[in-house]
């Protein structure tokens, strides 16, 4: 069954493909942002880890750089950042299968990019032939 996730993306510019985004509970969250103050943000977030994107949502996600933060925020601290982009941010809601993408072990990821092949690396030196 696929997992509900909310991601809440901050563009500090209209004009800039950069997002930051952290992951909430859609429920906690929805209720957090109508005013239940009394809900502490521990349970509102997935983590707080906040990843950042310079090709717009649809972009690859990675975690920004303290510098990045400072710039943006004024801060690097992960909880004055996310309690901003909590407050600042907007929603995006989609389903993931979480099973599409760990092994049942849920250590590493699988079929990421099915285009690649099968996982398997080729490291065997060519040489300079063939150049």
């Amino acid at each position: 069954m696929p997992k509900n996730l909310t991601l809440v993306v901050y563009k500090p510019d209209s004009q800039s493909t950069d997002e930051y985004m952290v992951y909430v509970d859609p429920v906690q969250y929805s209720k957090w942002k109508d005013g239940d103050t009394s809900i502490p943000i521990v349970d509102i977030v997935d983590s707080y880890s906040v990843y950042h994107t310079g090709q717009g949502t649809q972009g690859i996600q990675k975690t920004p750089s303290k510098q990045q933060l400072d710039t943006i925020f004024g801060t690097h601290k992960d909880v004055d950042v996310v309690e901003y982009i909590l407050k600042n941010g907007r929603t995006q809601h989609g389903d993931l299968d979480v099973n599409a993408y760990f092994n049942s072990s849920g250590k590493g990821m699988q079929g990421l990019n099915v285009a690649r092949g099968s996982g398997v690396v080729d490291s065997r030196g060519k040489g300079l032939h063939g150049i």
